[in-house]
């Protein structure tokens, strides 16, 4: 795909390993700009039990502000498809790398992951972080974290139960069991869009995600990443604590993070504005920068 696509595009990817990953492609809106000046194309990651869905107001505002966006389903996810191998962080990060290889080559593009989708953006940086330093304009992170997220049996006992999933198919007893997700004044609306694609993941995914960040630490390999990095957290996060987003900012060598005031952990949904801003302002950075005398 090049830049400058004139109608938005639906397509898989096959990974390596026979994966299809679903993809939408949405051109700029505003065409204007020559090709030399355009802004970075975007890519963005979603996190668990989600889908790409949860981009809709990011995606929006990014393509009428002029970028190229790239969407897709994680594996096993919306309607992509799993592979010969199973979900492990290192087979979602590989994604990532295929992904950003087959959309936008080898342009700079702006990467931007929520919560399980940052946990795979930051292993596919730390795996190759020189191919990331020359190959990123940028990194926004939502929601996520380098440590700290050895979920107990328990619960990934019960991602993976059918009980569970029942009761999330109720939408009133869905949006209760959720509603720890997401700050207090959220719209009911947008509570439910997160119901939504919660239960349309099957149990076995949610689990074997949920199961997969036993003993991460990328803490260690962060300062290898010299990508320019925006560390967004909800101050009311109680699924990532937002002191797990300052500590990737703190170790990463060119970043910046801020805690959004009374905002939970769903920020694609609760916060898709800060998002927007903090891809534009790392445009932004990228132009001053090249015409700097």
């Amino acid at each position: 795909m090049t830049r400058g696509t004139a109608t938005t595009t639906d397509y898989t990817i096959r990974t390596d390993d026979g994966a299809d990953l679903a993809v939408t492609d949405l051109p700029p809106l505003r065409s204007t700009t020559p090709v030399s000046n355009e802004p970075f194309p975007v890519v963005l990651v979603h996190g668990w039990a989600a889908s790409r869905r949860v981009w809709g107001v990011v995606a929006d505002r990014l393509v009428r502000s002029g970028h190229r966006v790239v969407c897709y389903d994680q594996r096993e996810h919306g309607l992509s498809s799993g592979g010969r191998e199973p979900i492990s962080l290192q087979r979602l990060a590989a994604d990532v790398a295929i992904v950003l290889d087959r959309t936008v080559g080898t342009d700079p593009a702006v990467l931007v992951a929520h919560s399980g989708g940052g946990f795979a953006a930051l292993t596919h940086v730390c795996t190759v972080p020189e191919q990331a330093n020359t190959r990123l304009g940028g990194l926004v992170l939502a929601a996520t974290a380098a440590h700290g997220q050895d979920t107990p049996e328990r619960e990934v006992r019960m991602m993976g139960s059918a009980l569970f999933t029942r009761a999330l198919a109720r939408p009133g007893l869905g949006r209760r069991f959720l509603r720890r997700t997401m700050g207090k004044r959220v719209d009911p609306t947008v509570l439910d869009v997160n119901r939504q694609m919660f239960v349309a993941t099957t149990p076995r995914v949610r689990a074997a995600c949920f199961g997969s960040t036993m003993g991460m630490d990328l803490r260690p390999r962060l300062s290898s990443v010299r990508v320019p990095a925006v560390v967004l957290s909800g101050s009311v996060d109680r699924i990532v604590p937002s002191k797990l987003g300052w500590t990737v900012a703190q170790n990463l060598p060119d970043a910046r993070f801020l805690e959004l005031p009374d905002t939970g952990h769903m920020l694609p949904l609760e916060a898709p504005h800060q998002i927007v801003d903090s891809v534009t302002g790392l445009t932004a950075r990228r132009e001053s920068e090249t015409t700097a005398p």
